[in-house]
């Protein structure tokens, strides 16, 4: 005997750029890729092919265009939670919507009203979770942010067995692929301010702190961010180690006084962790 468990059912990837428009000021531009998923009553529909209780993923698409156009120039965040609530409340066998949004941004060239150089430095991301019991979770976050410090890291003291040959070091480079999510303890909040709060303080905190190990950046990141937005309550990092070796230059009669490095892509270390305000809520949908 089999059952059926957990499920949901949506759009992915639906990439939707939205121009806000005003006579006399310059444009406003949101590049975002939205993807819904819906669960609840729904279960005719994998059982028995009964789809009286399926709104069509290609209607979830539909009404991301429609929202955009209707919302306007709006925080990733809002959208989410104006989207994942529409559906909740206009679907009857719907019980919960999850929204992502992940933002590509833009930047204006120059002073030039209509013209905009897309930027490749990180992307924001959103997930929104409205349930008709349990409430609304706003997690924002950002994705692909690629950082370096060329000195300022150590490694060593870790144990050694029979099979490790890396070499212990005090000046290494150190280098990452972050992808931060952070839970806000309630909402609505400031989101935009958020966002540029907590990537700021992100950013300077990898830049400042003397490393001597990555998940001690991590924990500095998170503690950080969590003290500089009091509406994050938790923060989930992942890290994973982008190795840079230096080169042996010596069969070339040459020296390398840290200065040439192979970046290489695999395999790599991968650290992870979160960290929590003392007061952080339970986490409910957040991470559903």
């Amino acid at each position: 005997m089999v059952r059926l468990g957990s499920n949901r059912y949506g759009k992915a990837e639906v990439r939707v750029v939205h121009v806000a428009r005003s006579e006399g000021s310059d444009d406003l531009i949101r590049d975002w890729t939205v993807s819904s998923a819906l669960s609840g009553d729904v279960a005719a529909c994998y059982l028995t092919g009964d789809n009286a209780s399926v709104l069509t993923t290609d209607a979830q698409k539909n009404t991301v265009y429609g929202f955009s156009q209707r919302l306007g120039d709006i925080e990733p965040e809002a959208f989410a939670t104006a989207l994942a609530e529409h559906f909740v409340a206009t679907q009857e066998p719907i019980t919960r919507a999850r929204v992502a949004v992940l933002e590509h941004p833009w930047a204006r060239i120059g002073t030039l009203p209509h013209s905009f150089a897309r930027t490749g430095a990180h992307t924001r991301s959103t997930v929104v979770i409205h349930d008709a019991e349990q409430g609304t979770s706003v997690v924002g976050g950002v994705e692909d942010l690629v950082v370096l410090n060329t000195t300022n890291s150590e490694f060593w003291g870790f144990p050694r067995d029979e099979y490790t040959t890396l070499p212990e070091t005090q000046d290494r480079m150190l280098a990452t692929q972050v992808s931060a999510s952070w839970r806000f303890a309630s909402t609505p909040a400031d989101w935009g301010a958020a966002f540029d709060t907590a990537l700021a303080t992100l950013l300077a905190t990898f830049g400042g702190t003397y490393s001597y190990s990555l998940q001690q950046t991590l924990y500095a990141i998170g503690e950080a961010i969590i003290g500089a937005v009091p509406e994050i309550c938790e923060v989930r990092l992942v890290l994973p180690n982008k190795h840079h070796f230096l080169v042996d230059l010596t069969p070339f009669g040459q020296g390398n006084d840290n200065e040439v490095y192979y970046a290489a892509d695999r395999p790599y270390g991968l650290i992870e962790g979160q960290v929590l305000a003392d007061d952080a809520p339970p986490e409910g949908l957040a991470w559903t």
